[in-house]
């Protein structure tokens, strides 16, 4: 991502900076765990896209920081939760909070990041980024809710796949957006083109990381792990409406009894592969990031524009 350091590497330098100082406290072990979470931080995707956003918008300020060091607390503070409900012991290619200081610590952990970005918000005035960034979680809960109530019966159908991802996944990055356009001017209706613009790379993004789950790259991690976990995924769906009678119950006791039987999941994976599910998939998130660079093409030419539809097809044609 080159053009992208480019055009705001300076501006992620100093979020990086604000971020660190955001967080600090008084307390000496709620430091020493923030300080191993931003030393460990990803790629910092959703804060490119939330200054991208805005520099396309009008232009970055002090707000855009505000905004970029929310999206990140509330990210970041979800992934320590889920670590704590899916009981991972490992992030990133390290330890997880919860294996390293227990769960209730970590859910505190994510619970002070939550209200550190809320009164960020609260405390200068941002009313509307904190109204953007809420909903997000509200709709990341649902969704989240959602997929574990399908998950029971394994009968999620396209259009349920679709809201949940839409809404556990996309969200997110679509405030990030939203939140970006935002600040840069105020102005609802640009904002409400980059939330419609997040969205369509979130769920794009979702399925990207499904069809990691099938053997599409060499990602270096296992693969059929959404089958053990009885994830309902694009693939597999579209393999489910695809297959005669018989294939199809074999496939859902599998799913439902056999999911820890790496030869029966390997089985599963092959069905998949044989039945188009994976092509499918793929034209699904290809249209998507065609959608959502439309969207872009309604904003004039600039290195920023540039920037971002380079952050795209980063986001959907990575290896892991």
């Amino acid at each position: 991502m080159k053009l992208v350091n480019k055009v705001i590497g300076e501006e992620l330098a100093l979020f990086d900076k604000k971020f660190s100082e955001n967080v600090k406290t008084s307390n000496s072990l709620l430091n020493k765990i923030l300080g191993f979470i931003i030393n460990r931080k990803g790629k910092q995707m959703r804060p490119m896209f939330v200054f991208l956003s805005s520099s396309i918008a009008g232009g970055i300020n002090d707000t855009t920081y505000r905004a970029a060091s929310l999206i990140e607390l509330l990210h970041t503070a979800t992934l320590v939760h889920d670590d704590v409900v899916d009981n991972s012991m490992m992030r990133r290619n390290f330890f997880s909070i919860n294996a390293l200081w227990k769960n209730k610590i970590a859910v505190l952990v994510g619970d002070y990041m939550l209200s550190k970005g809320l009164l960020l918000s609260v405390e200068h005035g941002d009313y509307r980024i904190l109204e953007i960034t809420s909903r997000a979680v509200k709709e990341m809960s649902e969704g989240e809710l959602l997929q574990i109530e399908k998950a029971r019966k394994l009968d999620i159908t396209e259009d349920v796949y679709f809201e949940i991802i839409r809404a556990k996944t996309a969200t997110l990055l679509s405030a990030a957006c939203c939140a970006g356009a935002w600040s840069a001017n105020r102005d609802e209706a640009v904002a409400d083109k980059f939330r419609m613009f997040g969205e369509k790379i979130g769920i794009a993004f979702q399925i990207k990381d499904d069809l990691f789950d099938y053997g599409t790259d060499n990602i270096g991690k296992p693969t059929g792990i959404d089958i053990k976990e009885k994830k309902m995924t694009l693939p597999l769906i579209y393999t489910l409406q695809n297959v005669d009678k018989e294939t199809r119950r074999k496939i859902i006791y599998i799913v439902k009894n056999q999911s820890t039987d790496r030869e029966k999941v390997n089985e599963v994976i092959s069905i998949v592969q044989k039945t188009g599910g994976i092509e499918y998939s793929s034209e699904k998130m290809m249209q998507y990031r065609k959608d959502a660079l439309a969207i872009l093409d309604e904003f004039p030419d600039t290195p920023y524009k540039e920037a971002m539809a380079e952050l795209v097809n980063y986001a959907i044609d990575r290896k892991y």
